[in-house]
């Protein structure tokens, strides 16, 4: 399945070892060669056309059987439009666990790489984030298995 949509929205300037590692200084963390490497081909933006889905087995508040992944924040200040930067502020304001790394969300329900069972430096795994319910669910045990799990929103009611 193709990643990237070919809109514009949220889509930062190409990404740089050095935005990489001041993103990894402000997050305090080190990202996934996966999310890099995505990163790498664009620096955020819409995915496929913003209908793509995570299956799961157990509902959520947005649906009994997935939740949406439909764009993935870039490393960036630009354009007014989320960021992976903008994290630390997110995870305050909503008061979600940390650490984590946001992907993908409203607000109100995230897509996130949490770091709390790996550390830093290890692998995170991949989780649903729900800040109204002050629930969560586990999706994958890390980004490329998670990306590999992604299917078309439509095979969805």
């Amino acid at each position: 399945m193709e990643f990237w949509d070919t809109g514009t929205h949220g889509v930062q300037p190409p990404l740089t070892p050095d935005a990489v590692r001041d993103a990894e200084k402000v997050l305090g963390v080190r990202l996934p060669e996966a999310l890099l490497e995505l990163l790498r081909v664009q620096n955020g933006g819409t995915v496929v056309d913003s209908r793509t889905a995570f299956p799961v087995t157990s509902a959520t508040s947005w649906a009994s059987d997935h939740v949406p992944f439909d764009s993935l924040m870039g490393i960036g200040p630009e354009g007014g439009a989320l960021t992976l930067l903008d994290t630390p502020y997110l995870v305050g304001e909503w008061d979600l666990p940390s650490p984590v790394v946001l992907l993908c969300g409203d607000g109100h329900t995230w897509v996130a790489l949490d770091y709390r069972e790996c550390g830093p430096d290890g692998e995170p795994s991949v989780v649903w984030l729900d800040a109204d319910a002050e629930s969560e669910l586990p999706l994958a045990p890390d980004l490329r298995t998670f990306l590999d799990g992604l299917v078309p929103a439509d095979r969805f009611d």
